[in-house]
């Protein structure tokens, strides 16, 4: 309760003090915008896109049979590692991988991470994927959109070299 109270004073009544209410409704509803795209761009990127696995659970467990830290590798996808600029920006959650494997490690040390963990996973044959940049990501979220649009055949989706379950 007293962080939400916290939240709602510094958003919005101290600066209703120096400001009008309309100023600072439009101010916060920008930066809250820019946000919730800032945001939803980076988790589609890093999570939905045709590189990323989907896993089927057991069905003998219903549970997924590989070990945590594999699927967390195989299922997310870094982008921009090399961009400094990216990085800032994003306060290195373009290192998904990094950020999913060490949630709690700094994100100034993911690009230094990173590269452990991508010889780590070439020498237990673990697949890291990641994408040079940021427009590569978001090509292949929307090449993904696409075949998540397809018709189905037996609830197998096609896909050039394999099949996924839905």
């Amino acid at each position: 309760m007293a962080g939400k109270a916290t939240f709602f004073a510094c958003a919005f009544a101290v600066p209703m003090f120096l400001h009008p209410v309309n100023v600072v409704l439009i101010h916060y509803g920008i930066a809250a915008l820019v946000l919730g795209i800032t945001l939803a761009v980076v988790f589609q990127v890093a999570h939905c896109v045709e590189e990323a696995a989907f896993p089927p659970l057991s069905a003998a467990t219903g549970r997924i049979e590989r070990p945590w830290a594999i699927h967390q590798a195989e299922t997310t996808v870094d982008f921009a590692r090399p961009s400094r600029v990216v990085a800032w920006l994003l306060g290195g959650l373009n290192f998904q991988i990094e950020h999913h494997l060490f949630p709690r490690v700094s994100h100034v040390n993911y690009p230094a991470i990173s590269k452990l963990v991508k010889q780590a996973c070439r020498d237990f044959e673990v697949t890291y994927t990641e994408h040079r940049s940021l427009r590569e990501g978001v090509i292949a979220h929307f090449r993904w959109l696409r075949r998540m649009g397809m018709p189905t055949t037996n609830g197998l989706l096609r896909r050039p070299g394999r099949a996924l379950s839905v």
